[in-house]
């Protein structure tokens, strides 16, 4: 497995998918990698973040690319723009959630104390991750509502995928 393979977490292909698609794809893979607490639940929160991340990114970029002139076939960049905003929230939210989790994965709780005292971070940890929930889908929302496609210039729709493919250096 070569360096870059290390890092990258399905679903790769992102890029190769509307935005609608590849916000459901991110979230499907997210409820399938579940938050425990433990190290895998760690890696998972890492996993959800850099997913999170590839996608707004992308979203953002496409809003820009959409601006461009003769582009077709992509939401209009308010709604990208909007969803790359509630991504933002929900990368937010797993961020916030590392700290009580990386607290419940590594602190005892063998006395009824230390359990009593772990409520708290399993409630704050439930919380960010149902917000990160709610962001996603209100995401999905800003994408899923019928907008009017931008309109080009000439007659040849841009490609489809051409869009994230487009990058600044």
């Amino acid at each position: 497995m070569s360096g870059d393979d290390l890092h990258t977490y399905e679903p790769r292909d992102l890029e190769n998918m509307t935005a609608l698609d590849a916000v459901d794809s991110v979230t499907a893979d997210i409820l399938d990698h579940r938050i425990t607490v433990d190290g895998t639940g760690l890696f998972n929160v890492m996993r959800h973040v850099d997913l999170l991340c590839h996608l707004t990114t992308r979203m953002v970029a496409d809003a820009e690319y959409q601006l461009a002139p003769n582009i077709t076939g992509l939401p209009p960049a308010k709604a990208l723009c909007a969803s790359a905003a509630h991504l933002g929230r929900a990368v937010a939210h797993y961020t916030q959630a590392l700290v009580p989790l990386i607290t419940l994965t590594t602190t005892t709780q063998d006395t009824l104390q230390q359990s009593i005292d772990a409520l708290d971070h399993h409630s704050s940890l439930r919380i960010h991750l149902d917000n990160a929930r709610r962001s996603l889908a209100a995401a999905r929302t800003e994408l899923d509502v019928q907008h009017p496609l931008a309109t080009a210039s000439t007659s040849a729709p841009a490609s489809r995928h051409a869009p994230a493919a487009r990058r600044r250096a």
